[in-house]
């Protein structure tokens, strides 16, 4: 009588014990899945900095006038780029001076452009990271 009692509980304790962990992780996973959720436009505007119109030369012997949007993923982050911002307009004059008139021509050309950027951006910043670089104006003479 006293095994089949102890061999009862034994069973329902590891149910139990089963049931908590599948439940945890259910849990776990669906929080998860909360947070990699596409931030509000609020959030975006709020942790974005301005970079005002550069105009440099291209490698072609063109000229460019370009502008930039830089979408951080912290606050923090966002205070540090715009004490960067000497740095990045350097990146992005060094970046530009390299290219010609014609790789910058459609979506590809703007999509290396932005991800240049951003990769280049990135290997300077502390707090946090560059998440987005978007293209606000650019006008190729």
């Amino acid at each position: 009588m006293k095994n089949k009692v102890l061999t009862i509980m034994t069973i329902l304790l590891v149910t139990i014990t089963l049931v908590g962990v599948i439940a945890l992780v259910v849990i776990l996973k669906f929080s998860d899945d909360e947070e990699a959720k596409e931030p509000s436009i609020e959030e975006v505007i709020e942790t974005s900095v301005d970079i005002p119109e550069v105009t440099t030369n291209l490698l072609s012997n063109d000229f460019i006038r370009i502008s930039f949007k830089i979408q951080t993923d912290s606050k923090k982050a966002k205070e540090e780029l715009e004490k960067r911002d000497f740095q990045v307009n350097n990146i992005i004059i060094e970046e530009l001076s390299e290219v010609k008139a014609e790789e910058l021509q459609g979506k590809k050309g703007k999509e290396f452009i932005e991800k240049t950027i951003k990769e280049k951006a990135n290997s300077l910043m502390q707090e946090g990271m560059i998440e987005k670089v978007y293209i606000t104006s650019m006008m190729i003479q």
